[in-house]
């Protein structure tokens, strides 16, 4: 068995193992997630973020079983990558590709963790209109995540197939970015509503399943009469895996922009859904708070969707992954920044 299959075999393992302790630790029934528990395991998930970057950073050579300088400079070229190797020092060449490997991997992260605060204004919206009790929030969310992860698998290795053979899509996911942070920052202030009755996916399931009005708890189907029929619980997880799934054509092409590598780009995804349950915990009630954050949001995009257009010219004008990553981070900053320095005021009565 090669280190690469061990290696991705290793990550599956841990993702499912994360997953029933986050499960455990916010399974509590009947019962809102506390912001301290929010906090807990919002902490935890970056420190493994962070963590799994200095396991790139060390062993990263493992991830594509780089065994030998011929094998390295293959996957080089193959990534995207233009790094100086050095022939006659293999030890020192590996490290720096493993270096960049952890820049691209973080830089990713914090793309895909940025994107994911505007999915969790979404999400409010969503449990908003169809009443949810916060108690069954958890649930829902935990399930839709297992739905991402899978969905961001097939998005991203498809994708990863498709600029393989297709590079040219990279300048189309650029012109579609740039588009998006455009018409973001035009529509930020779009009060954004979403009516049960009239939802696409409300209505394709009244029209194909039984549907009972009701809640009846936490659960996502019930028998009526002897007929199983599907809850408006399970109807809300529907729509945020729709959500999802629109979500993700923003999000990973713009991580495309940062790295070529189909693993790194899954990686840095994965971190981020799997700590969004718990940051949409902790900022549920403070979200509305970040009026500046759909601004650095939209140039965050456009920035990504430049970059991506610039190709390797961007490149030999010092826009590196980590100048990329230092950028990126200078935008989010300075969006929450002035979100809490220059807050909305508040409308009389």
């Amino acid at each position: 068995m090669s280190s690469e299959l061990i290696f991705i075999l290793a990550f599956v393992v841990f993702i499912f193992a994360m997953l029933a302790i986050d499960l455990g630790l916010f399974a509590k029934p009947n019962k809102p997630v506390s912001l301290t528990r929010a906090a807990i395991m919002s902490a935890v998930w970056i420190a493994l973020a962070l963590l799994f970057y200095l396991l790139l950073v060390n062993y990263g050579g493992l991830l594509h079983h780089i065994d030998t300088f011929a094998t390295l400079k293959q996957v080089n070229v193959d990534n995207g990558h233009d790094l100086q190797l050095n022939p006659g020092d293999f030890t020192g060449s590996l490290k720096l590709y493993q270096k960049n490997l952890g820049i691209e991997f973080i830089t990713g992260y914090v793309v895909e963790y940025a994107l994911s605060v505007d999915n969790i204004f979404v999400m409010v919206l969503i449990f908003t209109a169809f009443g949810v009790d916060s108690k069954h929030y958890h649930k829902v969310l935990l399930w839709g995540i297992i739905g991402a992860v899978l969905m961001r698998f097939l998005f991203i290795f498809v994708g990863s197939a498709l600029i393989t053979r297709f590079h040219w899509i990279l300048y189309l996911f650029g012109l579609f970015l740039i588009y998006t942070g455009v018409m973001m920052f035009i529509e930020r202030n779009k009060k954004e509503e979403i009516d049960p009755a009239k939802h696409p996916v409300v209505r394709f399931a009244s029209k194909y399943f039984a549907v009972t009005p009701e809640f009846h708890g936490s659960r996502f189907s019930v028998k009526v009469d002897g007929k199983r029929m599907i809850t408006p619980l399970l109807l809300v997880l529907l729509i945020i895996e729709v959500t999802d799934l629109v979500f993700a054509v923003d999000s990973i092409p713009a991580i495309f922009s940062v790295t070529k590598d189909p693993y790194i780009v899954f990686f840095s995804n994965i971190f981020a859904i799997l700590g969004l349950r718990s940051m949409f915990f902790l900022l549920v009630n403070i979200i509305d708070k970040f009026r500046f954050l759909k601004i650095g949001l939209s140039a965050l995009l456009t920035f990504i969707g430049i970059k991506m257009l610039a190709g390797d010219y961007g490149e030999r004008f010092g826009l590196t992954t980590f100048t990329s990553l230092i950028v990126i981070l200078l935008i989010l900053a300075i969006s929450i920044a002035a979100s809490l320095l220059f807050p909305k005021k508040e409308t009389a009565a």
